[in-house]
């Protein structure tokens, strides 16, 4: 059984995201929170194995708990709600290496989705949020951040450029698969290749460097 916490300051929010989990049989909502000073705590209490953080919380917001969590709770992975409009948090989720990023429509068997990727170590990161923060964070110096991507990306097979591409346009493995006509599993494996080949942590920091290179 997977031990969910859910951090958000508005009930209404928890309820709903309690009653979408508790739909699932491998799935039990062990306790909730209205910040993320009490996030830590009960994910200590709990022995949680994920954490949903919303991150415009009083008291201690979700990034501030994200990045405190390995030491309240280790082993325990985070899942960060976002909503449009966030762009100033953003890229400090991004870098702070959550588990993966769901705006708060997101469909419920997506949200079961997610908790399930990322219990099993796995990141997860919905098409419609991998868009929104690659395009909340594509203002800049584009000349500096191009050439920096470009650089980064000189170790990459052909191959493994047309996947970075896809991840860029925020595509699920499924839909990448169908695009380059490969299974699901065999994106997956290119996806973790070229992850551990650019040193980034989730599919949003890869995605961005294909935006910032233009693939």
């Amino acid at each position: 059984m997977i031990r969910v916490l859910v951090a958000d300051d508005e009930p209404l929010i928890r309820a709903g995201i309690r009653m979408i989990l508790t739909s699932a049989d491998d799935i039990d909502v062990v306790a909730e929170a209205a910040d993320g000073r009490e996030a830590l705590e009960l994910a200590r209490a709990h022995a949680v194995d994920v954490v949903l953080l919303d991150i415009q919380m009083p008291v201690m917001d979700g990034l501030t708990a994200l990045t405190e969590l390995p030491r309240a709770a280790p082993g325990a992975r985070a899942l960060i709600l976002t909503t449009f409009g966030e762009r100033e948090n953003v890229l400090r989720a991004v870098t702070a290496g959550g588990a993966g990023f769901l705006l708060k429509d997101t469909a419920p068997t997506e949200l079961i989705q997610a908790v399930r990727a990322a219990a099993s170590g796995n990141a997860f990161l919905s098409p419609a949020a991998t868009r929104h923060i690659v395009d909340s964070l594509a203002a800049g110096p584009a000349s500096t951040r191009g050439e920096a991507a470009r650089r980064r990306l000189a170790g990459l097979t052909a191959r493994e450029r047309e996947v970075l591409a896809l991840l860029g346009e925020g595509l699920s493995n499924a839909d990448a698969g169908a695009r380059l006509h490969m299974s699901e599993a065999t994106v997956k494996t290119y996806v973790s290749r070229i992850l551990a080949k650019l040193g980034c942590e989730n599919r949003v920091q890869a995605a961005l460097l294909a935006r910032d290179a233009e693939l």
